[in-house]
């Protein structure tokens, strides 16, 4: 029989855990296995600096906060086999995929992406490496915003011309009147 202050401590652990998915933009399942120490923190403090959470989490704990939101449904717990980390944003969706691609690119198979999720659903390795390589959430706003202000400025520069072709008449008459 577990003792039941451990069992407590376990299903607070489990209650913030599905607290902290449940909050998230998006999220990324990894295996660390083979990742040193010194790269290890060098991935945290870049994970830190990008507002991503990331922690090492036992797959049975993982797998209830999954049941408890609702994500067993979806097929995440499939991915909880051999050593798993969690990288979690609560902003921007991209981060953690982009720097643990990068990573995983970089680690020769000693570091390897298992899943993901986005907005509550669950998402492929292949569909991480796919958002790791969107621009980020700085470049995709500015770009929204040159699409909509082009219109504007076409339009612009339409009655900026009709107005100049009017001077430019009213020129030439009073040209013509003085001479």
């Amino acid at each position: 029989m577990p003792n039941p202050s451990v069992l407590a401590q376990k299903q607070a652990f489990v209650d913030q855990l599905a607290e902290k998915i449940k909050n998230a933009s998006a999220g990324v399942l990894v295996d660390y296995k083979g990742i040193n120490v010194a790269d290890d923190t060098k991935l945290r403090r870049e994970l830190r600096a990008a507002g991503v959470d990331y922690s090492v989490t036992k797959n049975t704990l993982l797998n209830f906060a999954c049941e408890k939101i609702g994500f067993d449904s979806l097929n995440l717990s499939t991915h909880l086999k051999g050593t798993t980390a969690l990288a979690v944003s609560a902003d921007d969706p991209v981060a953690a995929a982009k720097i643990l691609s990068d990573y995983a690119k970089k680690s020769n198979g000693k570091f390897s992406i298992k899943a993901g999720f986005v907005d509550g659903r669950v998402i492929t390795s292949a569909e991480v490496a796919a958002l790791a390589e969107l621009p980020p959430r700085e470049q995709l706003i500015a770009r929204v915003l040159g699409g909509l202000n082009a219109p504007i400025s076409g339009l612009v520069n339409v009655l900026n011309g009709n107005i100049r072709g009017l001077v430019v008449a009213l020129n030439a008459i009073a040209e013509q009147k003085g001479a």
